[in-house]
């Protein structure tokens, strides 16, 4: 099996597995966070999240 090294120049990130492994939060808690931190600091973050992301919350 060949092995693909890229220069990971961009589009790469690296993050810490502790979020990951918090057996307290959902699958979807851990995959939310993820993208939160994946982007740049100065993103408003409110505005980035589409219509209808959390269309499998639970309604009040």
């Amino acid at each position: 099996m060949a092995v693909f090294r890229v220069e990971k120049t961009k589009d790469y990130m690296v993050i810490s597995n502790h979020h990951l492994r918090d057996t307290n939060l959902s699958l979807k808690a851990k995959g939310l966070l993820s993208l939160m931190l994946s982007l740049p600091t100065d993103d408003n973050v409110v505005a980035f999240m589409p219509l209808g992301f959390a269309a499998g919350a639970e309604k009040p």
